[in-house]
């Protein structure tokens, strides 16, 4: 279960773990590569490549510069980041997230036909399901533990 002393989830058996620090570098590190990607994609694009791709009006305001933001063009923004504090919802989040990511790059390797590209984006694509196997497995763990105990009538985290 998620605990602020282990910061981490983990069976009772004691050897599968998943620290949420570990998570979140690993995710950062997901950006960190598909920008790369991305910026190999675009780095010797000429002017008109640019403007008939639809990218100037990206280009003008960050050059080939990765500039974290959905498709649709919205801007990453912490808000996208729920957390309550409590360990139930914070779990289902988490699953949530790890599917949405899985869905992303399902739809990235639907378009992509580069070796280059869709190498790494199966790879990404592999850990997410990893992530939402282990978090899956923290969420029996909680709910076992919160059964035990009959703490659906509080946050267990504070209460």
């Amino acid at each position: 279960m998620l605990s602020p002393k282990l910061n981490c989830l983990s069976s009772e058996q004691g050897h599968q773990s998943i620290s949420v620090t570990y998570v979140g570098t690993e995710e950062l590190a997901h950006l960190e590569m598909v920008g790369t990607i991305v910026y190999q994609l675009t780095r010797n694009l000429t002017q008109e490549e640019i403007q008939k791709q639809g990218f100037d009006a990206y280009f003008i305001d960050h050059t080939t510069g990765v500039y974290p933001a959905a498709a649709s063009g919205a801007p990453f923004s912490a808000a996208s980041i729920a957390v309550t504090g409590d360990t139930l919802a914070d779990i289902n989040e988490d699953l949530a997230a790890e599917q949405k990511a899985r869905v992303t790059y399902d739809n990235i390797l639907r378009f992509a036909d580069d070796p280059d590209v869709r190498d790494p984006i199966k790879f990404l694509r592999e850990r997410e399901v990893v992530h939402y196997q282990r978090f899956g497995e923290g969420l029996r763990i909680a709910t076992d533990r919160l059964d035990s105990k009959n703490f659906y009538a509080f946050n267990p985290s504070f209460d």
